[in-house]
C-alpha cells in the first residue's frame, strides 16, 4: 500500500491542535475533520513517542508508517528545510513494542 497524505495534510506534525490553529496555512480548512477524539489521541501518542525518541511528531508519524509491513511507501511533502530534516530523521527511528502498541491503539477505529 502506498500511503498518500502520510502526515494528514500537516495534522500529524502537531501544527494543528485546535480550530484556532487552522489559520496557520492554506491547508488548515481541510484539517478540521481531524480535530476529534481520535485525532487528539493520535497526537497524544505521537507526542509521547517523540519525547521518548528525542524527535518530532512528524518524524514519528513517518517512521510509524515505514515500520508497517503493509505500507510500501509513505508520501509526504515539505515546505522548509527543517521539515525535510524531520522526514530524513524518520528513516533512522527505531520503535520498541511499547511505542508501536501506543501508536496502533491510538489510531484504531472504534
Amino acid at each position: 500500500m502506498t500511503n498518500y497524505y502520510a502526515l494528514a495534510s500537516g495534522f500529524l506534525t502537531g501544527k494543528y491542535r485546535s480550530e484556532a490553529d487552522l489559520n496557520k496555512s492554506q491547508r488548515g480548512g481541510g484539517i478540521k475533520s481531524f480535530l476529534n477524539e481520535r485525532g487528539f489521541k493520535i497526537l497524544e501518542a505521537l507526542d509521547q513517542v517523540a519525547e521518548r525518541q528525542g524527535s518530532q511528531p512528524a518524524s514519528v508519524a513517518i517512521a510509524w508508517l515505514i515500520a508497517r509491513p503493509s505500507v510500501t511507501a509513505p508520501i509526504a511533502s515539505v515546505t522548509s528545510i527543517e521539515q525535510l530534516k524531520d522526514l530524513e530523521h524518520a528513516a533512522n527511528l527505531k520503535f520498541n513494542a511499547e511505542d508501536i502498541q501506543l501508536l496502533d491503539e491510538a489510531s484504531n477505529w472504534k
